[in-house]
C-alpha cells in the first residue's frame, strides 16, 4: 500500500514520497561506472568487517544502486531494504535487488530484528533535523554488529538549498551526533570520498563505520 502523503510526520517525508522523489529516481538510473564506483566505496569502508555480515538493512534504499554493489561484495547476505517511495519499491522489486523491500518511512520502520550491517547513505541529510535522535536510535537498535553512515559533513549544523528548494538539505557531524546518542557502538573507521576520485564517484561523502562494544 502507498503511505498517504498527509500521514507523515515531517514535510521532508512527503518531499521524498511524491512528485521530487519521483524525478530523482530518473536521475539516479544504474550504470555499470556508478556500480562499480559503489564498490569500490563499499570494498574501502567495509574493509575491516569481519566476519562478512550474513544479513544487511539498508534505510532509505531508492533504487537499490548500493545493494546491488554489496551484493557483490557479500553475495551470501540476506539483503534488506526500506524505502518510502512507491515508484522506487516497485522498481526495487522488479529488478530483485533486496530479498526484502519494505514500503515506508524510516521513522516508522520497526523489523523486529537485528542485522548484522545497517547503512544509510546520502539520506539523513534530507531529514529533519528534530528527527535525528530518533534515526540515529533506529540504527542502532537494528543492528548487531555494524553501522555504516555515509553523508554530507560540516562541523557544525548547516542548511543548504536543495534544487531551489528550502529545509531539503542538511549537513552536520552525522557520526558524532550517531556518538552521542548510542554511546554502545565505538568508531571503528572512518574516511572521505571526494567526488573527483574517477574510481568511485561519489557525492563528497564523509563515512563512519560504527560497531557495538562487546
Amino acid at each position: 500500500m502507498n503511505p498517504a502523503i498527509d500521514a507523515f510526520r515531517t514535510p521532508q517525508e512527503a518531499f521524498w514520497a511524491g512528485d521530487f522523489g519521483n524525478d530523482y529516481i530518473g536521475r539516479n538510473e544504474a550504470d555499470p561506472a556508478a556500480l562499480a564506483g559503489n564498490l569500490h566505496f563499499f570494498t574501502r569502508a567495509l574493509g575491516s568487517v569481519r566476519p562478512a555480515p550474513g544479513s544487511i538493512c539498508e534505510l532509505g534504499a531508492n533504487i537499490g544502486l548500493n545493494l546491488r554493489a554489496l551484493k557483490l561484495l557479500y553475495p551470501q547476505a540476506r539483503q534488506t531494504c526500506v524505502e518510502i517511495n512507491a515508484r522506487a519499491v516497485d522498481r526495487l522489486r522488479h529488478d530483485g535487488v533486496g530479498d526484502e523491500v519494505v514500503h515506508g518511512s524510516i521513522l516508522n520502520f520497526t523489523p523486529g530484528r537485528t542485522f548484522d550491517l545497517v547503512l544509510i547513505k546520502g539520506v539523513m541529510i534530507h531529514l529533519s533535523p528534530d528527527m535525528l535522535p530518533a534515526v540515529y536510535r533506529k540504527l542502532a537498535d537494528c543492528s548487531a554488529r555494524h553501522v555504516l553512515i555515509a553523508e554530507y559533513y560540516n562541523r557544525r549544523p548547516e542548511e543548504v538549498l536543495y534544487h531551489g528548494h528550502e529545509g531539503r538539505l542538511f549537513r552536520r557531524d552525522f557520526g558524532g551526533g550517531f556518538m552521542d546518542v548510542c554511546p554502545e557502538f565505538a568508531l571503528a573507521d572512518y574516511g572521505f570520498s571526494y567526488h573527483r576520485d574517477p574510481r568511485e564517484q561519489q557525492d563528497d561523502l564523509t563515512w563512519f563505520l560504527f560497531e557495538r562494544r562487546a
